[in-house]
């Protein structure tokens, strides 16, 4: 029997797993003093503000935090005085803030799981959290010199943090969350994506691959399907979360052995309150007929090993092992 990690680079490379890579099971998450630096830790029906100064909230029953970026609580109002306004939360701790999150790296067994680090909020989420939405997609058109500026500093401050992440636990693979588009389209169209996203995120995922990384895992639980020339160019190795609108065995079909597809079961229609085991069977098996078994893990869109709604997680993990029992027994 191959070990977790072997069973996922059999899959992701279209040669001979021995099952489905189950979900999140292959990632073994890190914790980190930058990450906790520049979140906002709530629970449901608190507010606060993150490390960059954006006002949060996690309204009960939602499945996370939300910014609060429109009106009032809109923290750059101007982007030609995004210098004056933002400020980056620290990536430099001292030794004795670390221990705490060495000590718990050290629980995580890499011979069976990949030593995950995360990165929330990424480069378009922190710019819309920053500004709002509407200002920031006017912005893009009517003041692209600022945006170039403002995204060359947050790039900056994420590879400054990646080193730092890097150099204290040592992990082999990145989950990175970014959303780049609704459940219908992405949110630039390809030319603009390519002109303001991607150069960040070649800087950004060429830093964590050129020091030890062996796997980025990008989280867009949205349409990206016009995105995937970008995706490629950009080496991400598993695209976490893309809906169903995406036409997963189309994409599999053309991108698969350049990047594979954690997904297959969106949360909106799975993850309810009146979920059920039969509809999460039924999905999972059209999922399967249609999409085959190459290149894809089958998961929740959600991202994170979690859901909304109390044992979805936990029973889509039971029937994915059942499936396995089925496609590779």
């Amino acid at each position: 029997m191959l070990t977790i990690k072997e069973n996922l680079w059999e899959t992701i490379r279209g040669q001979s797993p021995d099952r489905f890579v189950n979900q999140y099971s292959f990632m073994g998450f890190l914790s980190d003093p930058v990450r906790k630096a520049a979140g906002c830790a709530l629970k449901q029906g608190e507010e606060g503000r993150n490390g960059w100064g954006v006002k949060i909230c996690f309204p009960e029953g939602t499945p996370g935090q939300f910014p609060l970026c429109e009106g009032e609580d809109k923290l750059l109002k101007d982007i030609t005085r995004w210098k004056e306004v933002i400020k980056a939360p620290p990536t430099q701790f001292s030794s004795s803030q670390w221990e705490p999150y060495l000590k718990e790296a050290g629980s995580v067994d890499r011979n069976q799981v990949f030593a995950t680090a995360y990165v929330g909020n990424g480069i378009f989420e922190k710019l819309h959290s920053l500004m709002g939405m509407e200002d920031t997609m006017i912005n893009f058109y009517e003041e692209p010199e600022a945006m170039h500026d403002l995204i060359d500093y947050l790039t900056q401050w994420e590879i400054q943090g990646a080193k730092e992440v890097i150099s204290h636990l040592h992990p082999e693979a990145l989950f990175h969350h970014d959303d780049w588009g609704s459940q219908r389209s992405s949110f630039l169209s390809p030319a603009m994506f390519e002109e303001f996203i991607e150069p960040a995120y070649q800087k950004i995922y060429g830093f964590w691959k050129e020091n030890g990384v062996k796997l980025i895992v990008h989280h867009s639980d949205s349409y990206v399907a016009n995105l995937f020339p970008n995706i490629v160019r950009m080496k991400i190795d598993i695209l976490q979360g893309a809906v169903w609108e995406n036409d997963i065995p189309k994409l599999i079909q053309e991108y698969g052995g350049k990047v594979s597809i954690m997904a297959g079961l969106d949360n909106g229609k799975y993850d309810k309150p009146d979920w059920s085991r039969e509809e999460i069977h039924a999905g999972l098996k059209e999922l399967f007929e249609t999409a085959g078994t190459r290149y894809l893990i089958p998961c929740l869109t959600m991202g994170g090993p979690e859901s909304t709604y109390p044992g979805v997680y936990e029973t889509v993990t039971e029937e994915i092992d059942e499936f396995s029992k089925v496609y590779f027994g």
